[in-house]
């Protein structure tokens, strides 16, 4: 599910504070980039949450009916809770792969664990 929800901003001591009304969450970046970014994976974390949950995800407010201060930033930020999930599902599932015989036979002797060799692999490519 793709949505976007309404975050209010403003300048903290140090850091920009992001408020999440709907789902009456707080979060924080160094700049405004990184608390935007802070904010949608805040959001993503809750959202899968409470699917997990079998709770209902709020539905975006309308940004029109978010209060502010005078110092505040009002923004919108979009999440997809389906590509959250998957981007940080961290289980493992099994694949079935083929090598030739004779490369098993000297990756077993030489004691290569096959998995984590193939996931480096992945990740490098």
């Amino acid at each position: 599910m793709k949505a976007a929800y309404p975050v209010v901003l403003k300048k903290g001591s140090s850091h920009i504070i992001v408020f999440v009304p709907d789902f009456n969450i707080n979060t924080q970046g160094k700049d405004m980039a990184e608390a935007l970014e802070m904010a949608e994976d805040a959001i993503g974390l809750a959202g899968v949450y409470l699917e997990d949950e079998k709770a209902p995800i709020p539905k975006p407010s309308a940004i029109d009916s978010i209060k502010k201060e005078e110092a505040e930033i009002l923004s919108l930020v979009a999440v997809d809770f389906d590509e959250y999930r998957r981007k940080n599902d961290m289980r493992t599932v099994k694949k079935n792969c083929t090598i030739p015989s004779w490369l098993c036979y000297q990756a077993e002797r030489a004691g290569i664990n096959f998995s984590a060799t193939l996931q480096s692999a992945l990740k490098k490519e």
